[in-house]
């Protein structure tokens, strides 16, 4: 819903900065930049400050619209401030969603871990995700046996905004899916078979998506002669 683009002080805008800020305006969500380093003896956030407006990413105290925290995450300096222009930015926005519902959000990344099978790390976006519940990641599905905060803490439910670490998936999802919570687990079944037999017939079809993988397999069989 907000993305903050982290910057390093001592370092200033670099090629992959200006791909976060390519992805943030496409995205056209809300941006806070987060200064960092500013500890450094070399941070120059006035230098940052500049670079950034040639991109159009204009600070407010320069008649613009984007926020601008000085921050140490090494120190702990400015994570207050930053929080709140966090919460300032979510109440100007009506940024809001309901703890009350089924859970709902997005798969992080995912895993298979040799001792505890397919593991996935989901944001939830709204609702609340509690132990037991039935989940309907991507493709696949399966009851929440364990969830961990983001310090490996066991825990038993997960409020909106949340990352969560949780076992039980049958098999791993892809990072990028969307979950669902379900307390039937019938209907659940029923909606992971039916995004499975999607995702086959995306894959017979002659129109699917071309990936980097397939394009190199082509190349190596000689049946793809440039790009």
């Amino acid at each position: 819903d907000i993305a903050v683009l982290v910057v390093a002080a001592d370092d200033g805008v670099m090629p992959t900065t200006r791909e976060a800020v390519a992805h943030i305006k496409s995205a056209q969500v809300p941006m806070v930049v987060a200064v960092n380093k500013i500890d450094l003896p070399a941070a120059n956030p006035d230098l940052v400050k500049q670079q950034l407006s040639e991109l159009e990413v204009m600070p407010e105290e320069w008649g613009g619209e984007i926020p601008f925290v000085e921050v140490s995450a090494k120190e702990g300096l400015g994570i207050d401030d930053l929080i709140e222009v966090l919460l300032l930015v979510a109440d100007v926005h009506e940024l809001k969603a309901n703890p009350l519902k089924p859970a709902q959000g997005a798969v992080i990344e995912a895993k298979v871990d040799g001792s505890r099978g397919p593991v996935a790390t989901l944001l939830v976006q709204s609702g609340t995700l509690n132990m037991r519940d039935v989940v309907v990641a991507g493709s696949t599905w399966g009851r929440v046996k364990a969830m961990f905060d983001d310090r490996g803490k066991r825990i038993r439910r997960a409020g909106p905004s949340m990352p969560v670490e949780i076992m039980g998936l049958m098999e791993v999802p892809e990072a990028g899916d969307t979950f669902l919570s379900f307390e039937d687990e019938k209907a659940a079944r029923q909606l992971a078979e039916q995004r499975q037999a999607q995702k086959r017939l995306e894959g017979l079809s002659d129109n699917r998506p071309l990936k980097l993988t397939d394009l190199y397999d082509q190349v190596q069989e000689g049946k793809t002669a440039e790009l």
